[in-house]
């Protein structure tokens, strides 16, 4: 459990920065640079995704189960992951989807973090999954606060939405097929 709670300070942290030291990107790019700042910042997110996935590993020789999920909420679970990888995809594809939503990466987080923990019953899911669901809540409510930074994105067209569903569906088929359980050595098929 170490490991999966360091990995998620530090990664849930570094994803923070803006909220919790609104400043500090300004600051240290003044110092260094915009590229010493973001090969830092890439990093300290490999490292922290790195610690959960040990984490994760090491937690599920131990697992401590909370509850045991209903058969039923894996279909739920399969239901919600839906729309995550098209979000995904529109989040850096600029298009209805993103102008309607604003931040569709945060709404895709928060539709895969409850997916999980509706279908997951233990300790190590439960701290992964609330950690990053309340993340995404947190931070949106605070981009509602505060003017967000651009980020890179493709150039804009009219056919970016189509692409973002198409590839985004094309990722979640694939996750069924066997791809997640390849993975992360589950399958989320029943």
């Amino acid at each position: 459990m170490p490991l999966l709670l360091t990995g998620l300070v530090l990664f849930l942290g570094i994803h923070s920065l803006a909220l919790i030291a609104p400043g500090i990107r300004a600051r240290v790019t003044a110092r260094v640079g915009e590229g010493p700042w973001k090969g830092l910042f890439a990093l300290l997110a490999v490292a922290g995704l790195v610690l959960i996935g040990a984490g994760v590993v090491a937690a599920r020789s131990t697992a401590v189960v909370l509850f045991t999920p209903p058969a039923f909420a894996r279909y739920v679970a399969i239901a919600l992951m839906l729309p995550v990888f098209p979000l995904a995809f529109a989040s850096v594809l600029p298009g209805t989807i993103s102008r309607r939503l604003g931040h569709p990466l945060l709404a895709a987080t928060k539709a895969w973090a409850l997916a999980h923990l509706i279908a997951n019953g233990t300790l190590a899911d439960a701290i992964l999954f609330a950690a990053f669901l309340a993340w995404a809540v947190v931070e949106r409510i605070s981009l509602k606060r505060r003017r967000p930074r651009p980020l890179p994105t493709a150039p804009a067209s009219r056919y970016n939405d189509l692409i973002a569903v198409a590839a985004g569906l094309a990722l979640y088929a694939a996750m069924l097929g066997g791809l997640h359980l390849r993975l992360i050595g589950v399958s989320p098929l029943p």
